[in-house]
């Protein structure tokens, strides 16, 4: 796909699935279910890529087959695994060139961030990265996304016709609404001419292990600038441990000290997906909603009411957190 010789756009939308080793990145899921929700409001049809190596991407494709999908594309090459941009780059040209399809979703993940953006500009467009929620507004598809750092939240919209590049932060949609199908998706294998890559793959990028991975938890206490001082800490842990709960933060607690950064969520943070978050004295910036909106159960301790924590729990109390939380903490001691 190139700027100078424009193709005609199909009625699909395409989603990268990013794999190593023929696992599927954590994140895949959450992107397959956001692109399947957009594709179907828009009548398109909805494909799936998967780039790597003959061995990785037949492990890759058997994770896919119980999800709805028109079409899986094994785009294999011995030079596509391990990473290197210059060879996805001819690779995920190759596809786009064959299926011109109209949306082209990735995670936005530090491999996507590496090629994506020069993917876009060699089509003649850009890449709208980090993008935290999606809505239709006619015939176009508005993107939502952080600006300086989750201060802000900016709505964009392509001007450019079709194709849209976009990639989705991870966590800030949900897994769970993914549709399931009864057959597997019909396969098809491309193998594009790749050279010799001028440059060589090093070591793949890790990040820094987290001393706690709150992206696991299955229940989270998380405190804001409500906790008031450190020591009032001791009531939200006691609640965290009678709820079986990891204890988590907002970053002003853990700018302060009060906590370590491995506590915090938030887009500077960690991004976590919970059966139960339970925000203790925390506003809702959006800088903390992108990191844990996705949580399937959010219940608020607040008192303001106009809080903007409010707006996305599923459960609030306007109060006082030292008079509710010593008095949930007692229901959980008589229950045992």
């Amino acid at each position: 796909m190139n700027a100078s010789t424009p193709s005609p756009v199909s009625a699909t939308a395409l989603v990268f699935v990013e794999q190593r080793g023929g696992r599927l990145a954590a994140a895949a899921l959450e992107t397959l279910a956001a692109a399947q929700a957009q594709a179907a409001a828009a009548g398109f049809a909805l494909e799936a890529a998967i780039l790597g190596n003959a061995a990785e991407t037949e492990a890759a494709v058997r994770a896919l087959d119980a999800c709805a999908l028109a079409r899986i594309w094994r785009v294999q090459h011995p030079r596509l695994a391990p990473y290197v941009a210059e060879a996805w780059l001819v690779a995920a040209g190759a596809l786009l060139r064959k299926t011109n399809p109209a949306w082209i979703f990735f995670i936005h993940s530090y491999q996507t961030r590496d090629f994506a953006p020069r993917l876009a500009d060699r089509a003649g467009r850009v890449l709208i990265g980090d993008v935290i929620a999606l809505r239709r507004e006619g015939e176009q598809l508005v993107c939502t996304r952080p600006m300086y750092q989750g201060k802000l939240a900016a709505e964009f919209v392509a001007t450019l016709p079709p194709p849209l590049f976009l990639s989705l932060q991870i966590g800030a949609f949900s897994a769970d609404n993914l549709q399931r199908a009864a057959a597997p998706a019909p396969v098809e294998i491309l193998e594009p001419e790749i050279g010799e890559p001028k440059v060589r793959a090093g070591e793949p990028y890790q990040e820094a292990r987290q001393a706690v991975d709150l992206s696991k938890a299955e229940k989270i206490v998380a405190v804001g600038r409500g906790i008031r001082e450190a020591k009032n800490l001791d009531l939200a842990r006691e609640l965290a441990e009678r709820l079986g709960a990891e204890l988590a933060a907002s970053r002003p607690i853990c700018d302060n000290g009060w906590l370590p950064m491995d506590r915090q969520v938030g887009s500077s943070g960690q991004t976590v997906a919970p059966r139960l978050y339970l925000a203790l004295g925390i506003s809702g910036a959006i800088q903390h909603l992108v990191g844990m909106k996705a949580s399937r159960l959010i219940a608020a301790v607040n008192k303001d009411a106009a809080a903007p924590i409010f707006e996305i729990a599923d459960i609030g109390a306007v109060g006082d957190l030292f008079e509710i939380v010593p008095a949930l903490i007692s229901i959980l001691q008589q229950q045992g």
